[in-house]
């Protein structure tokens, strides 16, 4: 396994590496002279010269790009034009916000849709089934800023069960931050479910047609042991993949959904770099999302891994 993970990490070197050229230059064209967004209409061309020197702009593109990689090693984004703050401080206020819908929607997720997918495959063709499928095809077609929408209503202004915006930190109180983020990830996790439940109920239907399900079954072992010992453990592999993608993505930032509950994440400062044309903002988040996909990926397919010993085995050349 050290010798997979080794060889993972210099293959995300090489993705990393490409990624900040790409973002670096194709940014650079981008309309738009920063200097000039920063000091603004104003501005008289000696002034904006001033500013390119002191930022390096006047120097060529080539050394410009490699004095940004060398900073961004030491883990200095620059700084926003918009905020006026390094973009790692940024990033850093904005990821808790980010991470805990993200680890709060998976988890409501993953409880459904292996609940339901269990069910469904061993009910096979009955009402369980049915009605399983057709509650993963709703939540996938349903847009998530309408569901968003008729939550903050229902359960915001109406009932007044959850604050229908912003973000307590859960230094200022769990009970705050639990209902701060409640809504948000409920309205994640419905749009995630669909395909996970999808995923675990072939998974489940293909492990429950394997030869040693045949032999549990002559056995005489429980139901309970047939279902969550044998099938579920070798119908694993598929959904934990997926639910590896699906984290991955939403940890880099839901501009929908983070928009809709005006909460100060990761969403909301891609937007914000994107309307501003804060170039050097944008770069930063680039690398930063980049490099979260990189390593849940990473990390998804060693607890893939460890779930299957037959792929372990396989990676070692048994």
């Amino acid at each position: 396994m050290l010798r997979y993970v080794i060889n993972r990490v210099k293959s995300s070197i090489i993705v990393l590496l490409m990624v900040s050229v790409i973002t670096f230059f194709v940014l650079m064209i981008v309309p738009g002279d920063p200097a000039q967004l920063i000091l603004g209409t104003d501005a008289t061309p000696e002034m904006i010269a001033d500013l390119h020197r002191a930022m390096g702009l006047d120097r060529p593109v080539y050394q410009q790009y490699f004095s940004w990689l060398v900073n961004l090693i030491k883990l200095d984004m620059g700084t926003s034009y918009v905020y006026g703050k390094s973009v790692t401080s940024l990033i850093v206020n904005a990821l808790p916000v980010t991470l805990s819908i993200a680890v709060y929607a998976m988890a409501v997720a993953a409880i459904f849709a292996f609940a339901a997918g269990i069910i469904a495959a061993v009910k096979k063709d009955k009402f369980a089934d049915y009605f399983s499928r057709s509650i993963m095809q709703l939540g996938s077609a349903i847009p998530s800023f309408w569901i968003g929408m008729v939550f903050i209503v229902f359960f915001g202004l109406r009932m007044k069960i959850f604050p229908v915006s912003g973000f307590v930190p859960i230094s200022s109180g769990f009970s705050g931050f639990i209902k701060s983020i409640t809504l948000p990830a409920i309205v994640l996790a419905i749009g995630e479910t669909g395909m996970l439940l999808r995923i675990v109920r072939s998974s489940m239907l293909d492990s429950l047609k394997q030869d040693y399900m045949d032999m549990a079954k002559i056995k005489g072992l429980g139901a309970r042991k047939i279902y969550f010992k044998y099938a579920l453990r070798g119908a694993l592999i598929a959904p934990v993949t997926i639910m590896g993608m699906q984290f991955a993505k939403l940890a880099g930032g839901t501009v929908v959904v983070e928009t809709i509950f005006a909460l100060p994440g990761i969403g909301r400062l891609v937007l914000n770099a994107v309307e501003h044309r804060d170039v050097i903002l944008l770069q930063g988040l680039v690398m930063f999302i980049t490099s979260a996909v990189i390593v849940t990926s990473l990390l998804t397919d060693i607890a893939v891994m460890l779930i299957n010993p037959r792929i372990k085995a396989a990676e070692r050349g048994e």
